[in-house]
């Protein structure tokens, strides 16, 4: 009955994911429902807390662009990568790993992609390298952005065991630096060079790159205002805080003896952020909530919603019986719950999502917390299926053609960087958890 329940949840995911959009949070209200009235399964509590944080850090972020502040970060972008062409396929994955980092969502890549196909092929390097790159590091570092869903979600979930964002941030932030950096290593030769690839000298007859000319051009061109650079302070500020509060639980206040807790603490800090953002750099509040930061959030709340409910109730329901399957296994390997982490991770296209499904499942199993976030980086297997929308658009950004989808769908471009980076970020992840934890 299990793995009949399990392949349901599965299909779930996979239209879901095949739908997009909001599908597949809704795909989850679709097998609770089968779940629920036809096996008869008692749902869950869904989980509001993950749902409130994202949603909190969302509004600040959504503030912040709508004010200019993610336009003063990519004019930023835009000088340093244009001053260091020759080290693009290291510069490219530095700035959208920092982008991710502040902005707690991969999507802000989106900015820098036609700037990265542009400097890169005017100096005469294979685009493919920094734009694969690029697009791994921007998914990579959720796992390090103290206000992304899947990081708040993990502190969450292990602050019962009195694991705090340092603890977590101390392993996942020089596990992804230094596995990303050792991939570029290999991938700054992956491929030929661009001038003796032969799809790209196939194009040079015929393409023309005025379109991405002049949308290079516009973002090197962007006024930015005194309310672009406030709005980017107050969030940073924010960011910097949560950071603080989940280090020093003693700057938290003390309720019955206890330290408010850091679900309560990020929800307050990052509303009372987009509140000040509102008040004092006074964005249009329409486009607040037309932007592409407010849109991906409220996406990543409702996958939460649907499929982390989804997935809760049915390991819920049958708890015993994969603890008696699986503990056998973790007790002598644990690491493979990293195993896990990715399979999820590349069918529900969500970090947060994945953190919400099988951390709590991990705990229930005994899995100790320093595997648990030595392992955390795994949840970034966006990259195996090429569906995920900074990589549709950086193949399309690309003109020279290097950057694509091969005919078997899974030689990509993006398999080989994301496949190194993977393996040597776990490894540090597992070493420095090891060390430090």
């Amino acid at each position: 009955m299990f793995f009949i329940q399990f392949a349901i949840v599965l299909l779930c995911i996979l239209v879901g994911a095949r739908v997009g959009g909001i599908g597949l949070g809704v795909m989850g209200g679709v097998g609770l429902a089968v779940l629920a009235f036809g096996f008869g399964l008692e749902p869950t509590s869904p989980p509001i807390d993950v749902m409130l944080m994202i949603m909190a850090v969302v509004s600040a972020a959504a503030a912040m662009q709508a004010s200019g502040g993610l336009d003063y970060m990519i004019k930023i972008a835009t000088r340093v990568l244009h001053k260091n062409p020759k080290y693009i396929t290291f510069m490219a994955p530095a700035v959208t790993y920092m982008f991710t980092v502040l902005a707690g969502t991969g999507h802000v890549a989106y900015s820098v992609l036609p700037v990265i196909a542009e400097v890169s092929r005017n100096n005469g390097i294979r685009p493919e390298r920094p734009l694969s790159m690029a697009v791994i590091a921007s998914q990579f570092a959720i796992v390090a952005s103290p206000i992304a869903a899947a990081v708040v979600a993990c502190v969450a979930y292990l602050e019962p065991q009195h694991i705090t964002m340092a603890d977590v941030l101390m392993v996942t932030v020089p596990a992804t630096i230094l596995g990303i950096g050792l991939a570029c290593v290999f991938v700054n030769k992956m491929g030929k060079e661009l001038e003796n690839d032969p799809e790209y000298r196939r194009r040079l007859q015929s393409a023309t790159y005025t379109k991405l000319n002049e949308t290079t051009a516009a973002a090197a061109d962007i006024e930015i205002s005194k309310t672009a650079k406030a709005s980017v302070g107050i969030f940073l500020f924010a960011a910097l805080l949560v950071v603080l509060m989940g280090a020093v639980p003693s700057l938290r206040p003390v309720f019955d003896g206890k330290p408010m807790g850091m679900a309560h603490t990020i929800e307050i800090v990052m509303l009372a952020a987009g509140a000040l953002i509102i008040l004092f750099c006074k964005p249009n509040n329409v486009a607040i909530t037309q932007g592409s930061v407010f849109h991906a959030g409220m996406r990543a709340v409702i996958a939460v919603f649907g499929i982390a409910w989804l997935g809760d109730t049915l390991m819920h329901g049958h708890l015993e019986e994969v603890k008696t399957a699986v503990s056998g296994l973790v007790e002598t390997a644990p690491w493979t719950f990293a195993f896990a982490l990715f399979l999820l991770s590349v069918l529900v296209n969500s970090q947060g999502a994945t953190v919400a499904t099988l951390f709590p499942v991990a705990i229930s199993l005994g899995v100790p917390a320093p595997i648990i976030i030595g392992t955390f980086v795994a949840v970034n297997g966006y990259f195996f299926i090429p569906n995920y929308g900074p990589i549709i658009a950086s193949i399309d950004f690309d003109t020279t053609g290097t950057t694509r989808i091969g005919r078997f769908i899974f030689n990509h471009s993006f398999m080989i960087p994301g496949l190194l980076s993977m393996a040597f970020s776990l490894a540090f992840g597992l070493l420095f958890a090891n060390m430090l934890l």
